[in-house]
């Protein structure tokens, strides 16, 4: 399990890189069940760049709520790379944030197959550019219990964040974290 400081400090790390491009957060979690939103509201100020977390643990509601396509959901499932990407691109669309990551997967203990066995999680993350986008999707698979998928798909999505190319504003006047 990833100890809080380490996403603590992760967390301070995408603040500081989202406020020096002024940019604003979304997220759209399945298997972490809000835990990204939680580790990310936790840095003082986060007001200032996380627009807002969605918890679309049901496939009803990842269409409901972002826009995921009945067929998408159907023809690939709900821990694939098509669903995230349609996570993403429904957090972006609905909330205005010009920054999303999305998080599904299978936390265990049971949900499993052979095909999408416990511990598998996709990730997608884009920032929005104007008319074109930088998109980088990709797929882990964790060992550990629940709480060790969890945590390490929490990590994973935060460095997934800081991967992305944003841009820093010549104007911005953001301070790199303190320690």
């Amino acid at each position: 399990m990833v100890p809080d400081a380490e996403l603590y400090e992760l967390a301070a790390r995408v603040a500081h890189k989202l406020r020096a491009a002024e940019r604003h957060l979304a997220t759209a979690e399945s298997c972490t069940g809000g835990w990204l939103a939680k580790v990310l509201t936790d840095v003082p100020g986060s007001s200032q760049w996380f627009e807002c977390g969605s918890i679309t643990y049901s496939e009803r509601a990842k269409v409901r709520d972002l826009g995921v396509a009945p067929t998408t959901l159907e023809q690939f499932g709900a821990v694939s790379e098509q669903t995230v990407r349609e996570m993403a691109e429904g957090a972006l669309r609905v909330t205005g944030a010009t920054v999303a990551v999305a998080v599904s997967g299978v936390a265990g203990p049971d949900g499993g197959t052979d095909e999408k066995p416990v511990g598998t999680v996709w990730f997608c993350a884009a920032a929005r550019h104007g008319a074109t986008a930088d998109i980088l999707a990709e797929r882990l698979h964790f060992e550990g219990d629940r709480a060790a998928v969890r945590s390490g798909a929490v990590r994973h999505a935060l460095r997934l964040i800081l991967r992305l190319d944003l841009p820093v504003r010549p104007e911005s006047t953001a301070r790199p974290p303190a320690g």
